[in-house]
């Protein structure tokens, strides 16, 4: 009996591809050289999608597989598929959330540590020789005792909301809503958080709604001696106003995971000494990445099974 089809909109690591074509027949969308003519031939058949978190499923692509039953997105954000198209199509659409909290939440932390010991420049400081030559480095801040504000609340944000208190430090948050049984204060209003605050770590979603949440605004109340942390989207953050900001000193520093044109960092952002710059590895360990792309596939196969879906979306 054939496998049934199934459309991998990009490439996974070796062993989620192996574990994918044991029930599966694989078809590469992104190694076709006429995707339209691709889709057009899976039409009839095709009732899964395997892709990532960046690549997604356009409306274009869920319509055109007209029999398409389940969008299993690698990776917790799924702002890249279009969740609209796929209710309208009846599609289900899974994610790999849990198995990642600890890996970004450790991520956060380090970016922090990073930037407010100003690890990156005191590593180059030690290898250009300078240390021997000039002297001591100088003195830095400590993350101990300050006041950490988390833009997201939710299962990474309560993660590096509790990896900040190993730190000593007092947690805040802002959310749509207030949530309870939670024991940091709440914020109802983001810029007065952000005044309220030494770091205004953003770990929410990328939608429509938090679209340049970060603003001008939010940044200056931050402040002078303020620092951001995005590991959500870059487009939650205003990345002109941001830079603008940072250059001035009017913001203290941005230790940041991710951007607003990915992969592409404004070089004036790059040649700033007061930030942190990591190119989008939140999550990206060996052991993580394994879980996820088991979870893709977890996914993937209950549904084949008629098995309730591990993660659902929608």
């Amino acid at each position: 009996m054939p496998k049934p089809d199934l459309l991998q909109v990009c490439p996974f690591a070796e062993p989620v591809e192996a574990a994918l074509a044991e029930d599966f027949t694989l078809h590469r969308y992104f190694e076709a050289d006429d995707k339209s003519a691709l889709l057009a031939r899976l039409a009839p058949t095709t009732r899964f999608i395997a892709t990532g978190g960046h690549h997604g499923a356009s409306r274009e692509m869920i319509a055109a597989l007209p029999n398409l039953e389940i969008v299993s997105s690698f990776g917790v954000g799924y702002d890249a598929v279009d969740v609209t198209a796929a209710k309208e199509h009846g599609v289900s659409v899974t994610n790999t959330p849990d198995v990642l909290n600890d890996c970004v939440a450790e991520t956060t932390l380090a970016l922090m540590l990073a930037l407010c010991h100003r690890v990156p420049q005191s590593d180059a400081y030690v290898r250009a020789g300078r240390w021997e030559s000039e002297g001591t480095f100088g003195l830095t801040d400590e993350l101990t005792g300050t006041r950490a504000g988390i833009l997201g609340l939710g299962r990474i944000g309560k993660t590096i909301a509790k990896l900040c208190q190993a730190f000593n430090m007092e947690v805040v948050y802002h959310g749509r809503h207030e949530q309870e049984h939670q024991p940091y204060p709440y914020y109802a209003d983001l810029a007065e958080m952000a005044r309220a605050v030494d770091w205004l770590v953003v770990i929410a979603p990328g939608t429509e709604e938090t679209k340049g949440i970060v603003s001008r605004q939010v940044m200056e109340a931050l402040g002078s001696k303020g620092k951001l942390v995005n590991m959500g989207r870059g487009s939650l953050v205003d990345e002109e106003a941001m830079i603008e900001l940072l250059e001035s000193g009017a913001l203290g520093g941005a230790a940041l995971d991710v951007f607003a044109k990915e992969p592409h960092v404004p070089e004036r952002l790059r040649a700033l000494q007061n930030v942190v710059l990591l190119p989008h590895q939140g999550s990206a360990t060996h052991k993580t990445r394994a879980a996820m792309g088991q979870m893709v596939v977890r996914n993937l196969k209950a549904h084949l099974r008629g098995a309730p879906l591990i993660s659902p979306v929608v």
